[in-house]
């Protein structure tokens, strides 16, 4: 490494020395393939490496979707071509049972946890924590590193689970006891269970070494001036999504090690008086399925607020730019969103009102759930502020960021009634629950993801992306989402299950048939488009119009004071020095005052 940018050991950060032009290629060409684009220490490498994981997962859990929405649509029809790619999984051209629930299971944990988790937080907190706060790195580039490659190793692992003989998990992504417990359970609680387990645990690993870095980064390398009352909404989203993360991924891991216990070690956590074929499975007694739901659901609420978090950042900050006007609010939507990460782990047994939960502990915990609607109201009502009679900028990343709020909306509303336990012990584990989550969380998460994908790729690639496969990407998209999961919502009111394989046998649930088959024929329709995004993204790296302005959306944050395409360290010379919040715009006759433009003797210096 040349003199440009020396890691230095004592603090964990880089120095950057000011000889930087006469060193710059030379520092290029001591950079090897392997150093530079492999085993990157420079956070803006590894967030790209995040997201472009996080993309290929995302292709495989929404193919995943695809081949079982066709089970659901299409009950009674033959396709031979699936037998041809997945051979004894779908004999005679129909996916088998056991198949069915492995790509249930698969697609939940591959979206949940490896795109829109890893993929938004790992990307955005990567990219963005340095450049917005004014730092040459993360507190520690080398465990920010190993995050990415326990993240990459947790994927090689999970993807081999799928190919075992066995087949891949199939006791739904919660996996819950006894069919995760007890490896006799079914085919797919075998060889694939425990290498889903192993998958997951590298990935709290990951997930753990990343968060810490970033809380460490954002409360220890502000540059001068950068106060906590300065900074960006992305990064104090990012941060809470990362406190949320290091406080709860460790319960997940603790029920996981318990859970490898009980398969391969003959303990007894979570079973208790299990026979198969009239046979007692168990060397002991007097474990509690339930204990296993607690640890879960300890981990899957904040898990929740861990996806949207980084959405709420990026929205926010998306929208100001767009809107050319301050956010409204700005303290408030601080609060709001510690008051989010509160809540988020008072609430966690609303997931379990149905299994004998005592009613009065029960309403303890409606009453939590409904709070965490306020906070949530306070954001939706400062981005509709911030939008209202705002001079707005229809960009992909805009409407994106204004899909994300319509998605938060439509689905929140629908969680006030699921979070009251009366209302809940009827839609409990039907397509009504399917359709809040993926509206709420699912895509909404999807959408804050594009949003930044859209707005940053400039920074991070030099390039734009094609603004009208972006608008065509956007509409499909919108539009395909409500078509899929509004319907739901009506066949959860009718009580149809979740996780069933075939509906076509029930005579209260053939009227869906029609129904179901839409529904299946969109997201196919959905998908594809996806594909159009996909193309888009990788044809822009290498053939996308050229940025020439550094600063091409006129925005205030610290990232476009960089150069177009950054060299590790971020900055050439002095890391500039900050004298305001971010979000003055449409202020004194300006359209936007940069975060590094000096108070002047007529403003006020509230912020």
């Amino acid at each position: 490494m040349s003199n440009e940018a020396v890691l230095d050991p004592h603090v964990g950060g880089i120095i950057h020395h000011d000889t930087e032009h006469g060193e710059h290629h030379e520092h290029h060409h001591h950079e090897t393939f392997i150093t530079k684009y492999v085993f990157s220490q420079d956070h803006k490498m590894i967030g790209k490496q995040f997201l472009i994981t996080g993309m290929f997962w995302a292709v495989m859990g929404g193919l995943m979707s695809v081949l079982f929405r066709l089970q659901l649509g299409y009950p009674d029809s033959t396709f031979p071509w699936l037998e041809d790619i997945l051979g004894k999984w779908a004999k005679g051209g129909h996916i088998t049972a056991e198949a069915y629930y492995a790509l249930v299971t698969m697609h939940g944990t591959v979206m949940v946890f490896f795109v829109l988790t890893a993929g938004l937080s790992g990307t955005f907190a990567n990219l963005l924590i340095p450049l917005q706060i004014g730092a040459r790195d993360m507190a520690s580039p080398f465990m920010n590193m190993l995050s990415y490659w326990f993240f990459f190793i947790a994927s090689v692992v999970m993807l081999s689970s799928i190919f075992v003989e066995t087949g891949p998990f199939s006791g739904g992504w919660t996996a819950y006891p006894p069919l995760s417990a007890l490896g006799d359970a079914s085919p797919g609680s075998k060889t694939g269970m425990d290498l889903w387990i192993i998958a997951m645990a590298l990935f709290v690993v990951s997930s753990l070494l990343g968060g810490l870095n970033y809380i460490a980064t954002i409360l220890n390398m502000r540059t001068k001036g950068m106060s906590m009352t300065r900074l960006p909404l992305t990064i104090w989203a990012l941060f809470f999504t990362a406190v949320l993360g290091v406080l709860s991924f460790p319960v997940l891991l603790s029920g996981f090690i318990l859970l490898i216990f009980d398969r391969n070690f003959g303990t007894s956590f979570y079973l208790s008086d299990i026979f198969v074929n009239g046979v007692g499975a168990l060397p002991n007694e007097g474990g509690n399925a339930i204990l296993f739901q607690h640890l879960f659901w300890f981990l899957g609420h904040p898990e929740v607020y861990i996806i949207i978090l980084p959405g709420m950042g990026i929205v926010s900050e998306v929208m100001s730019v767009n809107a050319r006007k301050p956010i409204f609010g700005y303290m408030a939507m601080v609060g709001s969103l510690f008051a989010i990460a509160i809540l988020s782990f008072l609430v966690w047994a609303h997931h379990m009102f149905v299994t004998g939960l005592n009613p009065f502990l029960g309403s303890i915990f409606v009453l939590l759930t409904l709070l965490i609607a306020v906070p949530s109201a306070i954001k939706v009502f400062n981005w509709l502020t911030t939008l209202w009679r705002g001079n707005l900028r229809f960009t992909p990343a805009m409407l994106f960021a204004i899909g994300f709020v319509s998605m938060f909306i439509s689905g929140g509303l629908t969680g006030i009634w699921l979070g009251n336990s009366a209302l809940d012990i009827h839609l409990h584990d039907t397509y009504f629950v399917i359709a809040h989550f993926h509206i709420v969380m699912g895509v909404a998460g999807v959408f804050g993801m594009y949003c930044g994908i859209y707005h940053w790729f400039p920074k991070m690639y030099g390039r734009y992306l094609n603004n009208n496969l972006g608008y065509i990407h956007f509409w499909l998209t919108m539009i395909g989402a409500y078509l899929i999961f509004w319907p739901m919502h009506y066949e959860g009111l009718a009580g149809m299950p979740r996780r069933y394989y075939d509906y076509s046998v029930w005579e209260s649930f053939k009227q869906f048939a029609d129904l179901n088959r839409f529904i299946s024929t969109v997201a196919m329709i959905v998908f594809c488009v996806q594909l159009l995004f996909l193309f888009n993204f990788f044809f822009s790296i290498f053939r996308g119009r050229k940025v020439t302005n550094p600063n091409p959306w006129g925005s205030n944050t610290l990232e476009w004071t960089t150069p177009i395409n950054p060299g590790h360290g971020n900055w050439v010379g002095e890391i500039p020095e900050v004298h305001r919040w971010a979000y003055d715009y449409g202020r004194d006759g300006k359209e936007f005052v940069p975060q590094t433009t000096p108070i002047g003797a007529d403003e006020s210096t509230n912020h």
